[in-house]
């Protein structure tokens, strides 16, 4: 069945604008979501060199080693790609942004019981978009709890500047970096079902949680993009695609940002 999304209303606008998130539920169709699951179980059996590199064997003593994060699937498989520039999506980015929207990046995450969640972070601190700013469509493909490692995100915080992270505590995260909030500012747990999608800006504050369950993955597919205005972004994430997958190169900017080139500006977790 097509998806019946037509557009945001003024109280959603409002939201994204205030506190720099926003839910839309069942913006991907249960068709939409079974067809990424089959996608990316037969991708989970796969070694992609450079973008998905499991540990095949049974003796991984990680499960995120088993499942670790599918990084780029639009670059090598078009079911990725094409839900990358999903209708319903660009046409959410189009009214959140206020004109089109550039597609930059695609991750898959299994997230299997047992792993670590994600230390709170900043995309935009990776993405380095300019003038402008990058915006996730993080879409569940299996609902996210608090129990078996769904996002956290901190409101408001959409609006402060980037800040260069601290070390993370590794027990607890896969990412070696991050941004504490502000104190005035909590963390608060983001409750999605199967086929909604979260945008959020690439300032906003988040994370999310160890998966604490025995039985239970928390997949999620998760893209960047950036506004159709902007001329920089980082050299990982050329060429974005228009939505009908013409590529753009924006220029490149150069590593470090604000925080300085110490920094490993690979990717957004």
């Amino acid at each position: 069945m097509a998806n019946p999304f037509i557009s945001l209303n003024e109280e959603q606008r409002e939201q994204f604008r205030t506190e720099g998130y926003l839910i839309v539920k069942g913006l991907f169709t249960e068709e939409d979501v079974r067809t990424i699951e089959d996608r990316f179980e037969a991708i989970s059996h796969q070694t992609i060199p450079g973008l998905f590199e499991p540990d095949l064997s049974e003796n991984a003593d990680d499960p995120l080693k088993r499942y670790p994060r599918v990084m780029h699937p639009h670059r090598f498989d078009e079911v990725a790609k094409q839900f990358m520039l999903h209708q319903p999506v660009m046409n959410v980015l189009g009214e959140l942004y206020g004109e089109e929207a550039l597609a930059a990046q695609s991750m898959f995450y299994y997230k299997p019981p047992g792993s670590r969640g994600q230390a709170l972070h900043q995309d935009n601190f990776y993405l380095q978009v300019e003038p402008g700013n990058c915006i996730a469509a993080w879409t569940a493909i299996d609902a996210a709890t608090e129990e078996n490692g769904g996002l956290l995100v901190v409101p408001k915080t959409s609006e402060h500047e980037i800040s260069c992270p601290e070390l993370a505590d590794s027990s607890e995260s896969f990412t070696t970096h991050y941004v504490k909030p502000p104190k005035e500012h909590k963390a608060m747990p983001v409750i999605m079902d199967k086929g909604d999608v979260l945008f959020f800006n690439g300032n906003l504050i988040h994370g999310s949680y160890r998966n604490k369950t025995k039985d239970q993955f928390r997949r999620a597919f998760i893209c960047h993009y950036a506004n159709a205005s902007a001329t920089h972004i980082s050299n990982h994430y050329r060429p974005l695609l228009r939505q009908d997958g013409t590529p753009v190169d924006l220029e490149i900017n150069p590593n470090g940002g604000p925080c300085g080139a110490e920094f490993d500006m690979a990717y957004p977790h």
